[in-house]
């Protein structure tokens, strides 16, 4: 397992800084670096490190969405509220239409094949948008008419509007039934993991503040761990109680981060963002290298012009869903094709539900990774590509020093 690790690490930071020179985002060399160790190219990594992958990956996932948290300013989000609760749900619904109206043209499938193969493509990846807006936000791009906070929040909620939906279109092509239930438990895991981070951030912060006063100073890097820790069982939660309580582990820890953020004098949420951001250097490395692993490259031989297709008619569907959800706010062109941009990448959804009906021996499970895959490959360099090269032309930098020279 070590020497997996150090390949990791070693070949997956080298080949990120070969992408950067040649003004490629790193996630593509890390990428390359997953695909080429793994299991279906030279098989270089443990085994023991591809059975506990998909847990890694949510280390480094819960890792990035605690700095986000901890960079989210609500104040700038109530601006722009209705459109980041529409960015959650309605750019991911088009693209589901999309596949259910062209796949089984193109791709020779069943109409519930193609809502499970739209449901697994849905999903931005917040790998990919998650870090990029935490950056722009710090750099104070966009920020004033809160581009990043929208697309932040958006994505977020994304994921999980998605995954619900792909386990009930999952159940139709088994033959099961439809709930009523799998929909209302979309908007309720949403309210119930807002609800659940915002108490255990106030509880923390209580925790943190009453120690300041009793003087039983706490180390930033102790804190760092109990944070960690505490998102750790509030994923967990998720997976205990799925049978009779729809909780999102995800939105509870975003929502904790935030609260810790509202809660705690200033310097210390800032030198907890940063300490967080310093991990992300490390847990980014793991999670795409490990992504890259997930990928058969067999399957995404055999998928053909017709799967490309499909991809960009579902991308095209999806944009159409994201300036929808511009509809009526202040954002100009620049500003809405930037978050046309945001909302392209897939990664991380893809790489753990892809599979999923393949195993479960469904007959579109080939096609179905197989897309998944070329989606990954495709769109991931794309929407970082694209979000790294544009955002200075399209975003506004505010300049907070003059606004402060000018209040005081």
């Amino acid at each position: 397992m070590l020497t997996s690790l150090a390949f990791i690490f070693l070949v997956g930071l080298a080949t990120a800084s070969i992408c950067q020179k040649l003004k490629l985002p790193g996630i593509i060399g890390m990428l390359i670096t997953g695909i080429v160790l793994g299991p279906f190219v030279l098989d270089l990594l443990d085994p023991s490190i591809l059975s506990i992958s998909s847990d890694l990956r949510k280390m480094a996932l819960i890792i990035i969405l605690i700095k986000a948290g901890l960079s989210l300013d609500l104040s700038d989000l109530k601006k722009v509220g209705r459109p980041a609760i529409l960015m959650s749900f309605l750019p991911a619904s088009f693209e589901i239409f999309a596949f259910a109206i062209f796949a089984p043209k193109l791709l020779n499938i069943t109409r519930i094949d193609a809502l499970v193969m739209g449901a697994v493509l849905g999903a931005v990846s917040p790998a990919v948008v998650v870090p990029r807006m935490v950056s722009l936000i710090d750099n104070n791009y966009g920020k004033d008419k809160s581009i990043p906070q929208m697309i932040l929040a958006g994505a977020s909620c994304d994921d999980i509007f998605v995954i619900v939906l792909f386990q009930t279109f999952l159940s139709m092509a088994q033959g099961g039934e439809i709930k009523i239930m799998d929909f209302v438990n979309i908007p309720l895991s949403i309210v119930l993991g807002i609800g659940l981070g915002a108490l255990t951030g106030f509880v923390l912060s209580e925790y943190f503040e009453g120690a300041y006063k009793r003087r039983a100073y706490i180390r930033n890097s102790r804190k760092v761990i109990i944070v960690l820790a505490i998102s750790f069982l509030l994923m967990a939660i998720e997976t205990y109680a799925k049978d009779f309580l729809p909780i999102s582990g995800l939105l509870a820890v975003v929502s904790m981060a935030c609260v810790l953020k509202i809660r705690s004098v200033s310097f210390v949420s800032k030198r907890l963002s940063e300490k967080f951001g310093k991990l992300w250097i490390g847990a980014e490395v793991l999670l795409f290298v490990l992504v890259g692993a997930a990928v058969d490259i067999r399957y995404t031989m055999t998928a053909g012009i017709a799967a490309i297709a499909m991809i960009f008619i579902g991308l095209f569907f999806r944009s159409i869903g994201v300036l929808l959800c511009l509809v009526k706010t202040n954002l100009n062109a620049k500003e809405r094709l930037f978050c046309v941009i945001a909302y392209l990448p897939k990664a991380t959804v893809q790489a753990a539900i892809g599979s999923v009906p393949l195993s479960m021996g469904l007959a579109c499970g080939q096609i179905v990774l197989s897309i998944a895959v070329l989606a990954i490959l495709i769109t991931a360099p794309l929407g970082a590509i694209g979000m790294d090269t544009t955002y200075k032309k399209l975003l506004t930098l505010e300049k907070t020093s003059e606004s402060q020279m000018a209040i005081n």
